[in-house]
């Protein structure tokens, strides 16, 4: 069943403020207040609008944040920890690597040591290119990766994707 305009245009309102500031603490109910739902109602319509739970995609925002300073500036992980809304090292780089695969150290590096990107490459790609997975609980994946059934993604696997970004559409 579709959902309302009227309430998708209140949950898109959410979305763009965890958009233009993901440092920020949003809480469901500090969400739910914008959208002007309570709090149960707005956690499952935003997860059918968008895909994924409020906190997943913040999460989702702030890793994306984190890895575009690691790559593009020099400032120390700490900063960057903190300029994206983290609390804690541990927890930054736990949950960082459960996402991306690897520390951050080791995503600076590895990014440092590849040629730069083609400057024709269009933002929106880059940025789908290196978009976190976040539609399987963190969790789930390491349940998989015990089992055997999901190996860790392999510097070839990101290459081909890289590669692919001439027959890819910006929106």
């Amino acid at each position: 069943m579709p959902q309302n305009p009227g309430l998708l245009r209140r949950l898109l309102r959410a979305k763009d403020r965890i958009d233009a500031a993901p440092h920020e603490d949003w809480s469901i109910h500090r969400l739910a207040e914008a959208s002007a739902v309570s709090e149960a109602h707005f956690a499952r319509e935003f997860k059918k609008a968008f895909g994924l739970p409020p906190h997943r995609y913040l999460l989702t925002r702030r890793i994306e944040r984190a890895a575009s300073l690691l790559r593009e500036t020099d400032l120390p992980i700490l900063d960057v920890l903190l300029q994206t809304g983290w609390n804690s090292p541990g927890t930054f780089g736990r949950v960082f690597r459960d996402i991306t695969g690897e520390s951050p150290g080791q995503l600076r590096a590895r990014e440092k040591s590849l040629p730069p990107p083609m400057a024709s490459m269009p933002e929106c790609v880059l940025r789908s290119v290196s978009r976190p997975d976040l539609k399987t609980a963190v969790s789930e994946k390491r349940r998989l990766r015990a089992d055997g059934t999901l190996a860790p993604q392999s510097e070839e696997e990101v290459d081909d994707a890289r590669c692919e970004y001439g027959r890819t559409v910006c929106p």
